[in-house]
């Protein structure tokens, strides 16, 4: 890409986080078709991580060595963003992946009010966009196109724990590297989940689609997605790179609808239509803000 503008470069890495991080949720759906969910979502974060890691041992070894404290931090932070990942590789073997994203996309509201319960001064804007997003999730919430009451009720702990994660990492010492740090996170995550994902595992018997899912969600995912979004957070301005928070659903919807099938309700739509708009304006009032983390997409 060096013949490309800086304008080219900057959509392009865009249109990458919007495709891929949009598309998760529809790999995932595939992957625990037979695979186990701990067992795919902990090997998953174990190999992007230790990819990622042994890469940056290759180009800048120095960006590894951190903290205690960062070290404890990225624990800490790794049980939760990839924790969340795991219960949502186990909402969608009951969710449809279009429902999952519009509840995941609450992100960014939970992020809000979480920083309300702090103490922090939010703008009023923003405070109007939560509790109309949160109307929005009532609207989803309630059960239909094939989605049952555990399957959405873990897309809402998902949420939350992703919000949370998202919440802390911005509070905690953390390596200075941020891709450094979305390693040991995949690593640490990974490596709490693996025994639960062993313990589960009974006859395994994988198709080809579920592992080519798996590799799709641990390259593109984990990987491709990650550095576009870190290279975009240098480089565009970030009320920009936080549109991906009311894209992803969009991109979400339409996979699920064009290759698993799943309607669109009315309920569906009107729901989808509050959530997407109310994250947009929390997002965009917000912006000068850093946007929730997201390694574990």
């Amino acid at each position: 890409m060096s013949g490309l503008s800086h304008g080219a470069k900057v959509w392009i890495a865009l249109a990458t986080v919007y495709v891929i991080w949009g598309s998760t949720y529809l790999a995932i759906a595939i992957a625990v078709e037979d695979l186990p969910p701990m067992l795919a979502v902990s090997t998953r974060f174990l190999v992007a991580g230790g990819l990622v890691a042994a890469w940056l041992a290759w180009r800048r070894p120095a960006s590894l060595r951190v903290s205690r404290r960062a070290l404890l931090s990225t624990a800490i932070v790794g049980l939760l963003l990839p924790g969340a990942n795991a219960v949502l590789f186990y909402a969608e073997r009951d969710v449809p992946t279009g429902l999952a994203s519009l509840i995941i996309a609450t992100v960014p509201l939970w992020v809000v009010l979480l920083r309300l319960l702090a103490g922090e001064t939010i703008p009023r804007v923003a405070v109007i966009g939560v509790l109309a997003g949160f109307v929005g999730v009532a609207v989803l919430l309630r059960p239909s196109g094939g989605a049952g009451v555990v399957g959405l009720a873990l897309c809402v702990v998902s949420s939350l724990m992703w919000a949370t994660g998202s919440f802390l990492s911005a509070r905690m010492t953390m390596p200075a590297d941020p891709i450094a740090a979305t390693s040991y996170e995949m690593l640490f995550g990974g490596a709490a989940m693996l025994p639960i994902g062993l313990l589960a595992v009974g006859e395994l018997d994988p198709s080809g689609r579920s592992l080519a899912a798996w590799v799709y969600l641990v390259f593109f995912g984990s990987i491709v997605g990650y550095t576009a979004y870190v290279w975009l957070l240098a480089h565009a301005p970030l009320g920009m790179v936080s549109t991906y928070a009311y894209v992803n659903p969009v991109v979400a919807i339409a996979l699920g609808f064009l290759f698993r099938d799943e309607g669109l309700s009315p309920q569906i739509l009107i729901g989808a239509a509050i959530v997407v708009g109310s994250v947009a304006i929390v997002v965009r009032r917000e912006a000068p803000a850093s946007p929730p983390e997201e390694a574990a997409r």
